[in-house]
């Protein structure tokens, strides 16, 4: 693990999280990155549900009952009911996902992919505004101002790890949606030198 310094914060366009740093090892990992061309992996990345944050689970509780049996699930029973304090959230709380049949209680169950994100593109909404920042980044997640690859990525249990771009390169798009053209151009720099 080699910790790199970036030369300015970059927050998010919620001002939370701040990133300050970024392990290199973002851009040696690879993944296979095209989720929903997938027929190997059966969503194995959600099995576990996601934090999330306690606005951003407000936001979905607001879409109504159209939403709730969209994806199959009461409103009451989309998220656990602890709700922790962490700076590192944009409201500076955050919750988590409920599971149910051994995966997220909001993935499609007998198909692919996200129900949030399926919802969000049926209606014409920005799933940036709904569906949970850390699964937008994953296989990248944030811990104390440093990008970092996510524990499934490092030790590889991710079942899609080892092919394709890398971590940075399959997310690239989303960093410079919720940090700025800013932070992509100074890791594009880095991930350039690194390769030099």
């Amino acid at each position: 693990m080699t910790i790199l310094a970036l030369m300015r914060d970059h927050p998010s366009i919620f001002k939370a999280p701040v990133l300050r740093t970024v392990d290199s090892a973002i851009f040696r990992l690879r993944y296979f990155a095209h989720c929903m061309a997938c027929g190997f992996c059966d969503d194995q990345c959600c099995s576990y549900g996601v934090d999330i944050d306690a606005a951003n689970a407000d936001a979905l509780r607001g879409l109504g009952s159209g939403f709730a049996d969209f994806v199959g699930v009461p409103e009451s029973e989309g998220f656990t009911d602890e709700i922790e304090e962490d700076a590192e959230f944009p409201s500076g709380r955050n919750r988590r996902t409920r599971t149910r049949d051994g995966g997220c209680v909001f993935l499609k169950r007998g198909g692919r992919g996200c129900q949030i994100h399926a919802w969000c593109a049926a209606h014409g909404l920005d799933y940036h505004l709904y569906k949970p920042m850390v699964s937008i980044l994953f296989p990248l997640t944030f811990e104390h101002g440093c990008l970092v690859a996510s524990s499934e990525a490092v030790d590889r249990s991710l079942v899609c790890a080892g092919e394709g771009p890398s971590l940075y390169d399959g997310v690239r798009g989303e960093l410079a949606y919720f940090f700025g053209d800013a932070l992509v151009a100074e890791l594009d720099a880095l991930k350039a030198s690194r390769a030099a």
